[in-house]
């Protein structure tokens, strides 16, 4: 007897996750591991992929850093190369200041000071949500789609 196979793609190929301190060099040191974690798992340096996802890491870092800062606790940064994207989270443990949905993002006017960073993750990302989370806090995830993704998997 024989076990039925299974052609079914893998959920998520490949994970990384690393907590980070809740400050500007927390945010920096979230976008240089995600880019270089890219290229550990293949995605060569200088691709719109490898573009869009430090973009997106560098903007969701910064909004937990100001925005999402409880002292003394960290933010975590995850990715996950999963089936046609990555996927990006950033999780904060301040539940009370939660930014929109993606449908209520509206473009900043000229003379906004804050407000953009929203914007760049909506335009960048091809999917992106808020999650509650338990403990208290949120998460932030986005997926950048991955052409040819599978020519990525080692």
């Amino acid at each position: 007897m024989t076990a039925p196979t299974d052609r079914r793609s893998p959920v998520t190929v490949r994970v990384f996750t690393q907590r980070l301190s809740s400050t500007p060099r927390g945010a920096r040191l979230a976008r240089r591991l995600a880019v270089a974690q890219l290229h550990a798992w293949g995605v060569p340096y200088g691709t719109e992929v490898v573009h869009r996802v430090e973009a997106v890491v560098a903007e969701l870092a910064a909004n937990a850093v100001t925005h999402g800062r409880v002292p003394g606790r960290d933010f975590e940064l995850r990715l996950s190369l999963v089936v046609g994207s990555v996927r990006v989270e950033v999780t904060d443990t301040r539940a009370e200041c939660r930014p929109p949905d993606p449908r209520d993002v509206r473009p900043s006017t000229p003379l906004d000071v804050h407000g953009r960073g929203l914007v760049l993750v909506d335009a960048l990302a091809d999917r992106w949500e808020v999650l509650d989370r338990e403990p208290p806090g949120k998460t932030v995830r986005a997926e950048v789609d991955v052409p040819r993704w599978l020519s990525l998997i080692r």
